[in-house]
């Protein structure tokens, strides 16, 4: 897919016109990903940069299915975990790849409030609701177009969820784009308005692994995340309230460290996550955009940096991955397999005195820019 740009600029005493082509040299093309249970088909969209880089994304779910990054030698490799086929992702999937919403992460019993209304939303996990509840974004077909920039080009998905839908207020009108640029960049945009006040928090949930998936465990991935202080839970994963240091804890990763080194430290945050499962509170909130983190993976190494204009950034080590998924190219996907890194306003927010504003209201605009950024070194 190719963008022509045209302008002028004056050369002595004449005004020359100059076009520019090939300001896109990311090619989008489309082909069928099978049909839903009702009969609804699916559409796989891969785009792939002047490097290389390839990105395939389904319209059912937003999900990323792949993406090949170049290692250190220039070899490309899958770095997220997923399915061959549709149908696995709609039989058994903890959430590969997807966008989760209307509230990713968890809200305890499923219950919030706006001007005195109490709202009940599923409590799909455990005694909380998980990722938008039983049928969240992560299992809708979304309608998707093709977009280009310079140096980038991508797919926009819409979708509509209704007032009601999960038990949430209000239209709330969704726009994801997914762009892949020149700079080995997977950039998504978030925006969505809404008829009634609402609670939100879109994310993207890829599990990676910067070895490649299915070859293994990550616990000698290395590290940083850019925040002084993470977000302490109850059992359930639900917020305490506190927002506590990390210094001195098995959650300080100011610096690079190994996923394994302080996994399985005694400690009762590391006990209730079964490992990392925890929302950081990212350093120099308020710019455009922030470092949130920096993951190293020191044999091919692939590193990914993690940069986004939202709160926290929740880092997960696939604690309940179990070998019970099946994976592309029949690989067995164990425990600690895969990391994930989502970038969001705290968990349980809704319900939390001074967490972040998390709930939209009409005439207001939802924006989210969550940006992995791929080098090697």
């Amino acid at each position: 897919m190719e963008t022509l740009i045209k302008f002028s600029k004056l050369v002595g005493a004449g005004l020359v016109t100059i076009i520019l082509s090939n300001c896109s040299t990311v090619k989008v093309s489309k082909s069928p990903f099978g049909k839903t249970s009702d009969g609804t088909p699916v559409e796989l969209f891969t785009l792939e940069n002047s490097n290389g880089m390839k990105a395939k994304i389904t319209n059912y779910g937003g999900i990323v299915t792949q993406l090949h990054v170049p290692d250190k030698d220039g070899n490309l490799g899958d770095v997220v975990l997923g399915y061959d086929k549709l149908s696995s992702y709609i039989k058994a999937s903890p959430y590969f790849g997807c966008i989760t919403g209307r509230y990713a992460n968890r809200i305890a019993k499923g219950q919030f409030s706006i001007a005195g209304k109490t709202y009940q939303l599923a409590t799909n996990n455990g005694d909380n609701h998980l990722h938008g509840g039983e049928v969240g974004f992560d299992k809708r077909v979304w309608k998707a177009t093709e977009v280009t920039g310079i140096g980038k080009a991508g797919i926009t998905l819409t979708y509509l969820s209704k007032d009601g839908e999960e038990g949430y207020p209000g239209d709330l009108n969704c726009a994801v784009t997914y762009w892949l640029t020149n700079n080995n960049e997977l950039e998504i945009e978030y925006k969505a308005t809404t008829t009634k006040s609402t609670p939100i928090n879109l994310t993207h949930h890829s599990y990676f692994n910067l070895a490649g998936e299915g070859s293994g465990d990550i616990l000698n991935h290395e590290v940083e995340l850019f925040a002084d202080n993470f977000v302490p839970t109850d059992g359930g994963g639900i917020p305490t309230g506190k927002i506590a240091p990390v210094k001195g804890t098995p959650f300080d990763f100011l610096s690079p460290h190994k996923i394994g080194k302080r996994i399985e430290a005694k400690d009762q945050q590391i006990e209730f996550g079964i490992g990392y499962d925890h929302n950081w509170v990212i350093n120099d909130q308020g710019k455009t955009l922030n470092m949130a983190a920096r993951v190293t993976e020191p044999k091919t190494g692939r590193i990914m940096e993690v940069l986004t204009d939202q709160p926290g950034i929740q880092f997960y080590t696939g604690n309940y991955l179990d070998g019970s998924n099946i994976g592309k190219g029949n690989k067995v996907y164990n425990h600690r397999n895969a990391f994930c890194l989502e970038t969001q306003v705290h968990p349980d927010s809704p319900n939390q005195d001074g967490f972040p504003e998390s709930i939209l209201n009409p005439g207001e605009t939802y924006k989210h820019v969550c940006i992995y950024r791929f080098k090697t070194k």
